[in-house]
């Protein structure tokens, strides 16, 4: 059976979300992102020291995204692009969502909601905001014409990046300049199988 280290409240939730869609039978073997991945055994599995990892067979992968795009490529159930030209999109969308999307709205998440109120600063997170514009824009562009971001399906492109965009609201982040953005990360976000992945 596949296995993915890791726990909800983190990034191992993209990879949970994925196998919820899938529906890929897996063990999530519970490593705290703090002091779990600080062992020696899961550093043969991720010498990195994060997670999500998912062991499947004789693999043993890391990164949360790359994990995703694996999974829908090896299972499919329509998640997976259906051209070459769409495949390059996908990783263009994945890629593009680590490089200009995560690290503002990390910052912003961290300084405004998740660290202590005495470790937070204002600062920070009002820059990483401004900054969250313009890919923001780009994302909002992007859908102005489609409903999804290959085209009218949904597919690991959309997953990929709505797992990362959905820290904007809980980082109270205002979607309120980017409609087409915002509806299609609600379309994301109300899907049953994240729902699943998250327990509710």
């Amino acid at each position: 059976m596949v296995k993915l280290y890791g726990v909800p409240g983190s990034r191992a939730m993209r990879s949970l979300w994925m196998l919820e869609e899938l529906g890929v039978p897996y063990e999530n073997v519970k490593v705290d992102f703090v002091k779990g991945t600080k062992t020696p055994e899961f550093g043969k599995l991720n010498p990195n020291g994060h997670i999500p990892v998912l062991h499947d067979g004789d693999l043993v992968l890391w990164e949360s995204l790359a994990i995703n795009l694996y999974l829908a490529r090896k299972h499919d159930k329509g998640l997976w692009p259906k051209s070459i030209e769409d495949e390059g999109r996908a990783y263009q969308w994945s890629v593009w969502a680590m490089t200009e999307l995560e690290e503002p709205l990390l910052t912003a998440l961290l300084h405004r909601v998740v660290f202590p109120a005495e470790q937070r600063d204002a600062t920070k997170a009002d820059d990483a905001a401004v900054r969250f514009a313009k890919p923001l824009g780009v994302l909002d562009g992007a859908l102005a014409d489609r409903d999804y971001l290959l085209g009218p399906q949904f597919t690991v492109a959309d997953l990929n990046v709505a797992s990362v965009m959905a820290w904007a609201r809980m980082a109270k982040l205002d979607l309120a300049s980017a409609p087409h953005a915002a509806a299609w990360l609600t379309r994301c976000t109300s899907r049953p199988a994240l729902a699943r992945a998250q327990g509710r």
